[in-house]
């Protein structure tokens, strides 16, 4: 199956960070969504210029969005599928913070296969395809590669020092966060807002993410995709391979571990036992 390229993609996330700038320059007033989670016209700019974009690439495959979805626009997934967050970490994109980003992937057979996560604020982009992981820095305004995109490899066995654990600055405090550190043994403990968790392991900042609770798709696909691409992956909580579009309408994950390597999977998988 022929995909769009991997530029094509960037060009798009770009696109919508450029939204995003600009709604954070003229000012906004974040709303509440039927789950009480924000949402601020920004998000919703952004899903309608990535949705655009994506439909002029790939017209018949359809996409599952983050506003579409709260809106109660779901199209049926079938074999292929765009899984989009417009605007992932709207928490600190309200608070003044700069750590969002612009998540996109491709869905094939329930796995990501392509994946771009950008961060507007540093213009930092993360992309993946198979065989294939960059990392690259953007004039967010006129899209010029400040750097040149380089290969991004995840990391390889275990360091010296003990894992190296990212958790989640909301869901990384809770018991079943405690018991897997504990059994996974030395470690060291970091953190990182939205999908940069998984980018941050794809260019081999660190080993392990554990979450444990619920997360919505369009926040682990596109980072996922980055992962898998770099030599990473993702498991669920019962170490099975984590799927996406199994849990149609409502596209939530019951936890997961990204980890960088078999190694560090292995080690999971012993201390999911625990």
């Amino acid at each position: 199956m022929d995909r769009p390229s991997l530029d094509a993609l960037i060009a798009i996330a770009l696109d919508a960070g450029r939204e995003i700038m600009r709604v954070r320059e003229i000012g906004f007033e974040a709303m509440k969504k039927g789950d009480g989670s924000p949402v601020t016209i920004a998000d919703q700019r952004a899903e309608a210029v990535i949705e655009k974009g994506l439909h002029a690439l790939m017209p018949d495959v359809p996409m599952i969005g983050e506003e579409a979805v709260a809106e109660g626009r779901v199209p049926t997934c079938g074999q292929r599928w765009w899984c989009v967050d417009p605007l992932d970490g709207t928490r600190d994109f309200v608070a003044g913070l700069s750590e969002f980003t612009v998540n996109i992937a491709l869905i094939e057979d329930g796995f990501p296969v392509m994946g771009v996560v950008l961060l507007p604020v540093s213009g930092e982009m993360f992309a993946g395809e198979p065989g294939r992981a960059l990392k690259g820095v953007y004039d967010i305004h006129d899209g010029r590669a400040l750097k040149p995109s380089a290969p991004i490899h995840a990391a390889n066995g275990k360091p010296t020092e003990g894992w190296r654990v990212f958790a989640s600055r909301r869901s990384g405090a809770g018991d079943a966060t405690t018991r897997f550190l504990d059994a996974i043994g030395p470690h060291t403990r970091a953190a990182a807002s939205s999908s940069l968790k998984f980018c941050r392991l794809a260019e081999g900042a660190a080993d392990l993410y554990p979450r444990f609770g619920d997360v919505n798709e369009w926040d682990a696909a596109a980072g996922h995709a980055v992962l898998a691409a770099a030599g990473g992956d993702v498991m669920r909580l019962d170490a099975t391979p984590l799927r996406y579009g199994t849990k149609a309408p409502d596209f939530l994950i019951h936890g997961f571990v990204a980890y960088a390597n078999e190694e560090a999977a292995d080690t999971t998988r012993t201390a999911l036992k625990h």
